[in-house]
């Protein structure tokens, strides 16, 4: 582990390596799992009040959970999530005409629509972040489904940090990132990795 600021930052966000391969997973984080994205209730707030402006893009499906239980719920851990569909599917996501799932807040967000990305916690993926009482953790939740992603990191040779910049300065700001970025610089270079 890392120390950055009030976060300890897992090793394998520096070590391992990722970048996203949609062609190869067609969006599968969207789709697999057993509970929706983390939200903060402020961002819950914000889903339902942007809620209109995506509507159209949603399944009927999803539609139908939403209209039931809302935009989001609390799992069996306790955390407040993006409600699903069928036990797995988040309710936002939409489907290209190639298959690949994508998020129909973020598609809203890319066509000039609304002014919120989405969820940090998707924008966040792989890196799962959770909060204690005097630090926040920093992990790379490896999966099976990203397997593609680790690959053509690989490749390209981008690691996970690197991949993940923007939203890691969304949510912990730039000052913090560049520290990162600099330990990951150190750290790579005694260890080799």
């Amino acid at each position: 582990m890392l120390q950055i600021k009030d976060t300890l930052v897992s090793l394998d966000v520096i070590e391992r390596f990722f970048i996203c391969n949609l062609e190869k997973c067609l969006g599968a984080c969207c789709i697999e799992g057993d509970a929706g994205a983390p939200l903060g209730e402020d961002e819950r707030r914000k889903i339902q009040e942007i809620l209109p402006v995506i509507w159209d893009d949603l399944t009927p499906a999803a539609k139908a959970v939403i209209e039931k239980q809302g935009v989001a719920y609390i799992d069996e851990e306790g955390d407040l999530v993006t409600s699903i569909v069928n036990g797995k599917d988040c309710v936002f996501t939409c489907y290209e005409p190639d298959g690949v799932c994508k998020c129909a807040i973020e598609k809203a967000y890319k066509e000039g629509k609304i002014d919120f990305y989405k969820p940090i916690s998707c924008h966040l993926y792989p890196i799962r972040c959770k909060r204690y009482a005097d630090f926040t953790a920093v992990n790379y939740n490896r999966w099976k489904i990203c397997k593609a992603a680790e690959v053509l990191g690989r490749q390209e040779k981008i690691r996970v940090y690197e991949f993940l910049k923007e939203p890691l300065i969304r949510k912990f700001g730039k000052s913090w990132y560049d520290e990162l970025a600099e330990a990951a610089d150190v750290y790579l270079e005694e260890y080799g990795k």
